[in-house]
């Protein structure tokens, strides 16, 4: 089959898929739509209680987790073409567990109403992301440059230490605070109202266009270090602006729907394996890969149990680490 006859069928094909789970997710639940009921209520044509149910609590939660999904995919597909280390995932190297640790920090020492939550976590949680990033960065390079099994090792000792503070510090919370926190840690999604749904939309607005610009210099970087150095690439202030980049979208997303593992590395590798490494149509596939992952794990644990449901971070991780640990023994 043509490259590019391909591609557009693998696009095509996620693409239905994902539509196909849009439609479980908005009918499933306590409150059971057919799928006509939810085309018509789509389009208007709905009763005020179909109404009520698409649009102020299944709609927004779906759009987080497609919207969520894609930010950390493209997070870890980042991490991975920078550090050419196709282990490289958010969670992993310790983003999410410093992101939470500031949202725990945030917690104890300046209270925010939770009404306030959608414009304040999303900023501590990328000064955690930032910091957690820097220092794995720092502690895994040396004049010879990045050591990428180092970093996954740096990155999951760090990632264990800053878990485990975020747990201790539990015992300053209130009951409120640390069912929160408890939630967070599980990868429930929390925040699936529409102020958290334009939070994530205005992220992925700012950084994507910017990610187009850095395509080319995306596959330059993927080359070896003296071929981009001879082309004329500033090759650390690049990957600087696309490790913030990178950290941004992670710590946007953990701080809607908390700590979730390997989505960034699934989504992205699966992405490689289907179209190749070519940034131009690797990064749309990363991007609909992983909004299918986040968006069917949590329409899984809506459906598994009924009514609290089970947090779509363990669903992932259920999937994700022994797909993590195939690719450790296949590295080494």
């Amino acid at each position: 089959m043509h490259t590019k006859t391909k591609n557009v069928f693998i696009s095509s094909i996620l693409i239905i898929i994902l539509f196909v789970i849009i439609t479980v997710s908005m009918t499933v639940g306590d409150f059971k739509m057919s799928p006509l009921q939810f085309i018509k209520t789509l389009f208007g044509m709905g009763n005020e209680t179909d109404t009520m149910v698409l649009y102020e609590f299944r709609m927004p939660r779906l759009l987080v987790t497609i919207l969520c999904g894609a930010a950390l995919s493209l997070s870890g597909a980042l991490l991975q073409s920078i550090t050419k280390n196709p282990l490289a995932d958010p969670g992993i190297i310790g983003i999410n567990a410093g992101s939470g640790f500031f949202i725990a920090l945030l917690m104890i020492f300046m209270p925010v109403d939770s009404s306030n939550f959608v414009y304040v976590l999303p900023l501590f949680s990328l000064i955690g992301g930032l910091i957690t990033a820097a220092t794995v960065f720092l502690l895994s390079s040396s004049k010879r440059g990045l050591n990428p099994m180092q970093m996954i090792l740096i990155g999951v000792g760090l990632s264990t230490a800053l878990s485990g503070a975020m747990i201790m510090m539990t015992s300053k919370f209130n009951k409120e605070d640390v069912e929160f926190i408890s939630k967070w840690l599980g990868g429930n999604i929390w925040g699936d109202t529409w102020p958290f749904v334009w939070m994530i939309i205005i992220v992925l607005i700012i950084t994507i266009p910017i990610l187009l610009l850095k395509l080319d210099i995306l596959n330059i970087l993927n080359t070896h270090e003296h071929i981009s150095t001879g082309l004329g690439i500033r090759i650390n202030r690049e990957r600087l602006v696309i490790l913030i980049i990178s950290v941004m979208l992670c710590a946007s997303a953990v701080s809607i729907c908390g700590s979730i593992a390997f989505v960034g590395l699934i989504a992205p590798h699966i992405a490689r394996q289907l179209v190749g490494p070519r940034h131009q149509i690797f990064i749309p596939i990363t991007l609909l890969l992983g909004a299918i992952l986040l968006s069917c794990a949590d329409t899984l644990g809506r459906l598994l149990i009924e009514p609290a449901g089970m947090p779509a971070g363990i669903i992932v991780s259920v999937l994700g680490a022994p797909y993590f640990l195939y690719l450790m023994r296949r590295r080494l």
